[in-house]
Order: C-alpha cells, then sequence, then structure tokens
C-alpha cells in the first residue's frame, strides 16, 4: 500500500490521481453511478452514526485515564476521507470546483466537521493513552483535509469571479435568500443596492459563495480559523488591487505630489476622487457582504477581516489628501479641495457599523482630521479672495466703461463656491469654532464687530447670518468699494456711471441667477442693488442729456416777444455739435448686457426724441430759406431715433458707416 504525505505546498503524493470521469450516454451507466452514490453514502451515514455514538461516550467518560475502547469505525472513516480527499483533488478542472453543491460535496463537508470533533474529543485524554493512535491518525487526516480545504477556498476567492464574468446585470425579480445570497437562476451576483444601479462588485456565482461559506465554518469549527482567515484576507486585498488598478489609482509618495504641476495634480486627485467615491458607494459595501456572507456564522471574524481591510486602504487614500494640503495654495484649488473634502467626509458612512469599534473610532478619527485640514486649506484659500481683490488696483480705466474682469472673476468664482454652500457654510462653522478655541478672548469681538455692521450697499443687517454668509457679504462690500475705486480713472462723469450701471448690473444678475447667493443676500438686498442700479441710470442721464435738453428747450428763444433768429440758429448749431460728440464717444460705451441696453436707448429716445421734435416743430420756420434750413437742421426727429440704436455699441466706425 502506497503512503500518502502532504507536501510543502499542501498536496498530496505517493497516490495516483484517477482519471477524470467521462459523461456516459448509456443511461443504464448512468443509473447505475448513481446507485453507487447512494450506497456509498449510505455507507458514510452509518459509519457516521459509529462515530456519534463514540463521541457520545467519550463526552460521558470522566475518568480521563482510561478512555473507551476505540471502534475500528474510527480508522475506516479516517480512510473514507482520505479517498475523498484524493478524488477531489483529482478533479482539476476548475468548472467542477464552481458547479452547484453536490450530495456528495454535502457528505464530504460534514464527514470533516464529524472528523474535527472527534479530533477535539480524542485530545481530551492524556498521551500515551489507547485514544494516542486514533488521535494521531484523525489529527494527520484532519491537517490534510484542512489543507485541502484551504486551497479549495483560495481557488474559490481567486477564480469563481472569472467564472461569473458574463452575469453583468441583475434580474428585477431577483431576490436574497435566508444566507443573504441574491439567487436568479443558474448564477447570481452579491449586489450592493438597487440605488447602485448595474454595478455589482465583487461578482461571484451564488454557490461559490455558498461553498465558501461551508468551507470557512468548517475550517473555523475545526480551530483553523488562522488559516481560513488568511487565505481569504490576502485574496482580497489582491482582488481590492486590482479594483483600484482599473480605477487608474496608484500610491504616490508625499515628495512627487509636491513636486507635481496643477495640471498633473489635479488629474490625480480626479482619479483620487474617483476611487474614494467608488470606495463609499461599491467596493467597501461589497466587500462587507461578502464578508458577511462567508463568515454568516463568525460576525466577529468578518468585522476583523474588514476592518484590517479598511484601515490599510484609507490610510493610503488619506495619505494623498494630506499631501495635497501641503502644496502651495491658489485660488483655483478650491474647488478641487472642496471636492476632496465631500469624498473623505462621505467616506465615514460606509466604515461606520462594519469595523471594530475600535478601527471604526481609529479611522473616523483620521478620516476627520484629514477633512478638517482640507476644510482649512478651502477657507483659507476663499478668505484669500479678499486680499485678491484688495490688491487689484488698476492704474487704466477698462474701454467703453465695461463690466470688468475683476467682477467678472469673482461673481462667478463666487457662483461656483455657492454651489458648495451647504459645504463651506459647514466648513466655516468649524473653523470658527477652531479658531474661538485657540483664542476666545480674541474672536469674539471681531465677529461681533462683523455681523452687527451694516453693508454700505444693503439696508438689511446681516447679525447672527451663517460664518461662510458672513464671509460671502464681506466680499461682496470689498468688490463694491474696490469698483468704485476704479470708476474715478474715468474723466467723463458719464462714462463713470455707465461703468458703474454696467457692474452693478452685472452682479444682481449674477446674484439672481444663483439661488444659493440670491439665500444668502436676500431680496431686500436684491431691490437695494436695483434701486443704485436705476440711480447710476439717472445720473448718466442728467450728465449727457442735461446740457441737451437746455439746448432744446423753449426758454430763451424770445426777445422782446419775438423768437429770435440768430437764437434759433445758434440753438441748432449747438445741437449739432453735441448730439455728434456724443453720438462718436456714446457709440464706442459698452453696455453687454442687451435688456440694460435697450433700456438705456428706450430711456435716450423717451427723453430726447419728444424735445427735439418738439423744438424742430416750433422753430424749423425761423430759418430764412431751404439752404439755410440745410445749414442749421443736421438731424431730422427720425434721424435722431436711428443713430441713438448705435449707442453702447462699442463700435468706433459707427458714425463713418452712417455717413457712407
Amino acid at each position: 500500500m502506497v503512503k500518502n504525505h502532504l507536501d510543502k505546498n499542501g498536496s498530496f503524493t505517493g497516490s495516483p490521481k484517477p482519471p477524470h470521469p467521462t459523461a456516459s450516454t448509456d443511461p443504464h451507466s448512468r443509473k447505475n453511478s448513481h446507485e453507487e452514490l447512494e450506497h456509498r453514502n449510505e455507507d458514510v451515514q452509518k459509519l457516521s452514526e459509529d462515530i456519534d455514538r463514540f463521541l457520545d461516550e467519550l463526552s460521558t467518560c470522566h475518568d480521563k485515564s482510561n478512555p473507551p475502547e476505540v471502534p475500528d469505525a474510527v480508522e475506516t472513516f479516517s480512510k473514507i476521507i482520505e479517498s475523498k480527499i484524493i478524488k477531489h483533488n483529482a478533479c482539476e478542472s476548475s468548472a467542477t470546483k464552481f458547479c452547484k453543491m453536490t450530495e456528495e460535496d454535502y457528505f464530504f463537508l460534514e464527514v470533516v466537521s464529524r472528523l474535527s470533533k472527534l479530533t477535539n474529543s480524542l485530545s481530551e485524554f492524556p498521551s500515551g493513552s489507547t485514544t494516542t493512535r486514533s488521535l494521531n491518525r484523525t489529527s494527520m487526516v484532519l491537517q490534510r483535509a484542512m489543507a485541502f480545504l484551504e486551497e479549495e477556498l483560495r481557488t474559490l476567492l481567486e477564480d469563481s469571479k472569472d467564472s461569473s464574468s458574463n452575469v453583468n446585470k441583475v434580474h428585477k425579480n431577483s431576490s436574497f435568500n435566508s444566507n443573504g445570497l441574491l439567487v436568479d437562476g443558474e448564477q447570481c451576483v452579491l449586489t450592493l443596492s438597487e440605488s447602485s444601479g448595474d454595478e455589482e462588485y465583487p461578482s461571484f456565482p451564488s454557490d461559490a459563495v455558498t461553498r465558501m461559506n461551508r468551507i470557512a465554518s468548517v475550517m473555523i469549527l475545526a480551530g483553523y480559523e488562522t488559516e481560513c482567515c488568511q487565505v481569504y484576507s490576502i485574496s482580497r486585498r489582491n482582488a481590492f488591487g486590482e479594483q483600484l488598478k482599473k480605477l487608474e489609482f496608484e500610491k504616490i509618495n508625499m515628495e512627487d505630489v509636491q513636486r507635481m504641476s496643477w495640471d498633473s495634480l489635479e488629474g490625480e486627485i480626479t482619479r483620487w476622487i474617483r476611487v474614494v467615491k467608488s470606495c463609499s458607494t461599491t467596493l467597501f459595501p461589497g466587500e462587507k457582504r461578502l464578508g458577511d456572507s462567508v463568515f454568516s456564522e463568525s460576525p466577529t471574524i468578518s468585522q476583523s477581516l474588514f476592518s484590517n481591510l479598511a484601515r490599510a486602504i484609507v490610510i493610503q487614500l488619506l495619505d494623498f489628501a494630506e499631501a495635497v494640503t501641503m502644496t502651495k495654495r491658489s485660488a483655483e484649488k478650491l474647488f478641487k479641495y472642496l471636492d476632496m473634502y465631500e469624498a473623505t467626509r462621505d467616506l465615514i458612512p460606509s466604515i461606520n457599523n462594519s469595523c471594530s469599534n475600535e478601527c471604526e473610532n481609529e479611522l473616523n478619527s483620521e478620516i476627520q482630521a484629514t477633512a478638517d485640514r482640507l476644510g482649512e486649506a478651502a477657507v483659507s484659500i476663499f478668505c484669500d479672495l479678499e486680499n485678491s481683490i484688495k490688491n487689484d488696483v488698476a492704474r487704466t480705466p477698462v474701454p467703453g466703461g465695461a463690466v470688468h474682469p475683476l467682477t467678472r472673476y469673482v461673481m462667478n468664482y463666487l457662483k461656483y463656491a455657492c454651489e458648495y454652500k451647504v459645504t463651506l457654510e459647514h466648513i466655516f462653522q468649524q473653523h470658527v469654532k477652531l479658531e474661538q478655541s485657540k483664542s476666545p478672548a480674541k474672536l469674539k469681538p471681531t465677529l461681533e464687530v462683523e455681523t452687527e455692521s451694516e453693508s454700505p450697499h444693503c439696508s438689511e443687517k446681516v447679525a447672527g447670518t451663517m460664518p461662510f454668509s458672513i464671509q460671502l457679504v464681506t466680499t461682496m462690500d470689498l468688490l463694491d468699494t474696490n469698483l468704485e475705486a476704479k470708476s474715478n480713472l474715468y474723466r467723463d462723469p458719464a462714462l463713470c456711471h455707465i461703468f458703474l450701471m454696467n457692474n452693478g448690473r452685472y452682479i444682481l444678475q449674477k446674484v439672481k441667477g444663483s439661488a444659493e447667493i440670491h439665500q444668502v443676500m436676500g431680496d431686500t438686498w436684491c431691490r437695494r442693488r436695483s434701486t443704485i442700479v436705476r440711480q447710476y441710470h439717472k445720473n448718466y442721464q442728467r450728465e449727457t442729456w442735461g446740457k441737451v435738453l437746455q439746448i432744446l428747450s423753449h426758454d430763451g428763444m424770445q426777445v422782446h416777444g419775438k423768437v429770435a433768429k440768430t437764437t434759433v440758429k445758434e440753438r441748432f448749431k449747438n445741437f449739432n455739435a453735441m448730439f455728434d460728440e456724443i453720438h462718436r464717444t456714446q457709440s464706442t460705451w459698452v453696455v453687454s448686457d442687451e435688456q440694460l441696453q435697450s433700456e438705456l436707448r428706450v430711456s435716450i429716445s423717451a427723453l430726447v426724441i419728444p424735445a427735439y421734435r418738439s423744438f424742430f416743430g416750433r422753430f424749423r420756420q425761423y430759418l430764412d430759406n431751404p439752404k439755410q434750413a440745410e445749414k442749421y437742421i443736421k438731424y431730422q426727429p427720425e434721424d435722431i431715433e436711428t443713430l441713438i440704436d448705435d449707442f453702447f455699441d462699442g463700435n468706433s466706425t459707427s458714425m463713418a458707416r452712417r455717413k457712407t
């Protein structure tokens, strides 16, 4: 008889493997095979009953120095298990390993469990007793069985996902069975939740998970918990690493992050955010579900395995975030910092109630610390906007009184920032608490001054407003102050008012177009801003058209009760010159807001055309002849209306085009 031995890899040597069974087309052969299987299982069942009776004897034996006689069934039972191990090892086809749990499989796991109980019971008796030989025998067979199950578990974990690669979607009619496995016909997958769409992770046939569950239970019961957990842990870490590779995430050390250009780092941050979100929504929940299914009878083990995996991954992710917070800060980084903050914060729910209490507390603390540093960096960057506005001192006015680039930059920056309003409110609140804890006496008066002050462009007090809202209002006030200073660069007072009107209208439209900014600034602020813009409009009209209306006034046209022709000629001449100059200059001025441009033209027409039409109709007759009329009357009333449509186009060639 050739003896079997375990080699260093846990494989059997010394026994030839039987040839692979081939499928027979003979129905009698299939019937005979089935009858043979039933007969073998009946024999094993009888042996199992004998072993159970012996186990009862061992448990009731109080004199450990005088154990009961070991029946022949123990040796026979051990040989049968050895033969089953050899038979299973002979099945090299992975397809065989992933078929449904057969009756033979259940019998094998049952007898191994019984062998485990038998070995544990025999070990309670002292060495040298009549049970020692049997203990050595069962221990050796049990070790072989555990080596086989360990390899089987490894194979299932590493290969069974490949056999289910064609399973892409879960049918709506699927449901979970008592083991928490989603069953759908022949194959199934562990899914996350209905909200996760078509994404499943990890993907295993349900029978493979059932096998893993049975194997894990048997190994743990036999005292091979360490080996079982080691195989599972290594396999799942490797699988998780493969998922990270698919997401194009690689570990980058701090020095490399510090040296990266912003364009390169921005791409790495985008990938990092994608990985963190995937961990939060898919990978961690999937790993937790798989562990709970495989170790359903040992929840503490499942929790410990998940804790170890999550700790390793989370620390790696946080290291990158920490490195990013140490890079030089600049305005364009704000939104990436906020995205990282939100992704980091969302990691916490995927950890809670999944790890051990110690691990959960540790990771939550680490995650929160990193989120706080990202938050502080975001606060610092946002507050630097104040300095950017204060330091933007221009010496040359924007041509045509157009919207200043600073206005566009600041308002668009605030608009995008306010898309993160809830996050920023939370971050600023945490920042205020942190500052108060550092120097409460110093910070409190400062906050009181800020919150109780009144914006020069707003009739509302901002007392009691959230810290971020206060910062937003302060930034808007600084922008207003800066724009007022820039308006003084224009020598023409009318153009100064056009500049302020353009920028004021742009700010107002941006606030109205953003629900988040509007919510902070309020309706009263918007009404106040509208009033200020209208006042700029009136100031422009007064500066530009006040003198024109004086020329077109009927006052002073008569001398001793008669219309003075000289005065008529002088008035028409002065009007022509003044209107020409206004048209020449204000056609080059810019009002990019179409509605505001239309409002201005309509208001000018309503102001000037009736006055000119009245003057024209009243005093044209006092010019002596057609030649004289042609000399002094340059424009018909309808010409004035047409020319007003050239205003605020920013086109210096409009007059020349009219003349050609």
